[in-house]
């Protein structure tokens, strides 16, 4: 690209969505003008002064300004556009329940006082750094230079350098977990025979549409105005296809 404003404007929209809102998160944290407490996955607050938006809020705070921060909007850049260029092109509403997917079981685990966490951001993050991982699995990686590897050991790489550098440990883990439970559930059950229960459901087709962001063959619902895009034939690949 010719200039990191034709960079911006080439990214997908649901990955580029998301690491606009935690880029602006995090600014407004720094500028004095966001208190993380009143974003924070507080489960008292939520169930008895009904601050619903703490389950979605919650998800678009990667920490303050930091060498870790930009480790993790690489990742959406990188893995998540990737995965929506990829496996998911032209399939927004897919690309989009798979996060839905994943943030709901997140909140699930966090409903555990043991993996009780107050933002989740980091593990939606590596939950795509998972999917990733196993729709690329022979791709090689690099790390600082120093190894390379097979993508499918990224996710467990990163996870053994964040406990080096001083990360906790629990926010990776669950991602990886949400993850594995995501692509189990769609590829390697329907790949063994078993049903497909992870199907896309209407609203969120509905709400792609809506929105005007993407258009799929199998969709059960038409955007309003044409997008332009040709129809989805396929999943890029499977593992092991």
């Amino acid at each position: 690209m010719s200039s990191p404003g034709e960079y911006y404007a080439s990214l997908p929209p649901v990955s580029k969505a998301y690491g606009t809102i935690c880029v602006l998160t995090t600014a407004l944290f720094h500028l004095g003008l966001v208190n993380p407490y009143y974003i924070a996955l507080i489960y008292s607050e939520v169930l008895q002064r009904f601050q619903i938006w703490r389950l979605i809020t919650n998800f678009f705070f990667l920490g303050k300004f930091s060498i870790n921060f930009g480790i993790r909007l690489l990742m959406i850049a990188r893995y998540g556009v990737q995965l929506e260029q990829g496996p998911f092109a032209r399939r927004t509403a897919d690309f989009l329940w798979m996060m839905i997917f994943g943030a709901s079981c997140l909140l699930a685990f966090s409903i555990v006082p043991q993996m009780r966490s107050y933002f989740l951001g980091v593990s939606l993050v590596f939950m795509l750094l998972y999917v990733w991982s196993r729709e690329y699995p022979n791709a090689q990686i690099n790390i600082y230079g120093l190894v390379t590897l097979k993508a499918f050991y990224l996710p467990w790489t990163m996870l053994a350098l964040d406990v080096i550098f001083g990360s906790p440990l629990l926010p990776d883990l669950l991602g990886i977990v949400a993850g594995h439970l995501y692509y189990f559930l769609t590829v390697l059950h329907p790949l063994a025979g078993g049903r497909n229960i992870m199907k896309t459901p209407v609203w969120v087709h509905k709400l792609v549409a809506r929105w005007g962001i993407g258009v799929q063959a199998a969709s059960p619902v038409q955007p309003s105005q044409s997008s332009g895009t040709t129809a989805f034939r396929g999943r890029s690949y499977r593992l092991g296809g």
